[in-house]
């Protein structure tokens, strides 16, 4: 498997993480912000929350890692909460705004 489709797998199931209190995935939301992986099948991603006083904030990357650490091919996931830049609205899909009523 490439180094592409080990991302492509890494988006499809960070897509099954919902907020609790927002009906859309974190990755549509906007809060990940990157996901790199080595040849060495080390992966590191870096996301945010819509609030650094979002309720899940201490159980959310957490998540993400559990669910990432799912898929064959890695051998460790680190997964980074970052605070800049700031979150926005500007940072979702259409997709998700769509679905939360935002134009």
């Amino acid at each position: 498997m490439d180094k592409a489709d080990v991302v492509d797998g890494i988006v499809d199931v960070i897509k099954t993480v919902y907020d609790p209190e927002i009906p859309v995935n974190i990755y549509e939301m906007g809060l990940i912000y990157d996901i790199k992986v080595e040849p060495s099948g080390e992966a590191d991603i870096k996301m945010t929350l819509t609030s650094p006083n979002c309720p899940a904030a201490g159980t959310m990357p957490e998540n993400v890692g559990k669910i990432v650490s799912e898929l064959e091919g890695l051998s460790s996931i680190r997964v980074e909460l970052l605070w800049e830049p700031k979150w926005n609205q500007d940072m979702m899909t259409e997709e998700a705004k769509l679905a939360l009523d935002i134009f």
